[in-house]
């Protein structure tokens, strides 16, 4: 395992245990059938990427990266307070129950919902050697245009396949009030796909012409 391998392995494993910590101690308990039962999930997502994705995307997403936008660097800066409110609230949303007790049916959804999205966004990588983290145009790797998988339905459905995760992550975990951080990030991915579509047309070759064919940036005959 190289190095970049393993320093992607080592942040996506920190990211779920944090996300977890934030989880319990927001909620003042361990003992929240649901929040295990989304962390399990995220284990089990985890699991089903490393395996099945290539190497080099896992090595390019783990690689310290130049030439990265500065507009990217800024929208990923603002998006990490929403996200991690996002497990704040829900913990405390629990604790203090804001949101009432909402019927199971909707932590169900959300599960199942968090899931699918997971596996878009991974459909996405496994199409998309260039799938990286940030924004940036990989001429060292001989940058092309992803024409396979999801990309034959939209331009972005890395972002599709996020935006479920992250609208979804409050109904797994019953929490109506954290929604609202969901929508907050979701807003920004949406900023960020525009000024992502606008980089990619000026400066990947061949981007133009195949944003002709595939007309929609994430959701078919919408936008």
């Amino acid at each position: 395992m190289n190095e970049n391998i393993f320093r992607r392995v080592v942040q996506t494993i920190l990211t779920l245990v944090l996300q977890s910590v934030i989880l319990f101690i927001s909620a003042g308990t361990y003992r929240w059938i649901w929040a295990w039962i989304f962390v399990v999930t995220g284990v089990v997502i985890l699991v089903i990427n490393f395996m099945v994705l290539p190497q080099e995307v896992i090595e390019e997403r783990g690689r310290k990266k130049g030439n990265v936008k500065k507009w990217d660097k800024i929208l990923t800066t603002i998006s990490i307070l929403p996200l991690l409110g996002i497990y704040i609230i829900s913990g405390l949303d629990y604790r203090f129950n804001w949101s009432g007790d909402l019927q199971i049916s909707i932590n169900i959804i959300g599960i199942v919902l968090s899931f699918l999205g997971s596996m878009i966004f991974t459909w996405s990588m496994v199409s998309n050697r260039y799938f990286s983290t940030m924004v940036r145009i990989q001429e060292e790797r001989g940058h092309q245009v992803a024409v396979e998988g999801p990309y034959k339905y939209v331009r972005h459905p890395g972002y599709v396949g996020y935006i479920i995760m992250v609208i979804s992550t409050p109904l797994a975990l019953a929490s109506l009030y954290a929604l609202i951080m969901s929508l907050m990030v979701s807003a920004i991915f949406i900023i960020r796909t525009a000024l992502e579509d606008k980089t990619l047309s000026i400066e990947l070759d061949g981007y133009e012409e195949y944003s002709k064919k595939v007309r929609y940036r994430l959701i078919p005959f919408i936008w």
